[in-house]
């Protein structure tokens, strides 16, 4: 059973199976958000789907940065990302129309940021998110 159905663009409805959230700087001690810290960061995050969903296809949806007036540090100007980092995995249909929909389906693990927790459903996620390429980005497998 699904946590919820959401409803892309192209009219191709996926099934968000998982979803880890996180707050963007939860593990942030000391310093303040920068370029290189954000893209460590979502290095790790890429890094980290890979392992919790092997074989899957693993895609980023660039994150929005905001660069507040503030004061620029040793690593450059403030970076700020969205609060909430997100970590799903979605299926699908099968892409290819020669595969049996009963033995296989599509699969696509997703990193992408937003400003709260809320989960996407229907047509009501981020603008990103809906408008994802399944077909270019998803993989069938044979169940």
């Amino acid at each position: 059973m699904a946590l919820s159905r959401v409803v892309l663009t192209s009219g191709r409805s996926v099934d968000l199976t998982e979803l880890r959230l996180s707050a963007t700087y939860a593990n942030v001690l000391e310093g303040y958000p920068c370029k290189p810290l954000n893209d460590h960061a979502i290095a790790g995050l890429l890094r980290s789907a890979e392992r919790f969903h092997p074989g899957a296809p693993v895609h980023l949806i660039p994150p929005p940065r905001e660069y507040p007036d503030q004061f620029a540090g040793a690593f450059g100007p403030v970076e700020v990302l969205p609060a909430v980092t997100c970590v799903g995995s979605f299926r699908s249909e099968a892409i290819d129309p020669g595969h049996d929909r009963a033995l296989y389906r599509s699969r696509l693990t997703v990193v992408w940021f937003q400003p709260t927790s809320r989960i996407p459903a229907g047509y009501d996620a981020e603008t990103e998110l809906l408008d994802m390429d399944w077909e270019q980005l998803a993989a069938d497998e044979e169940l």
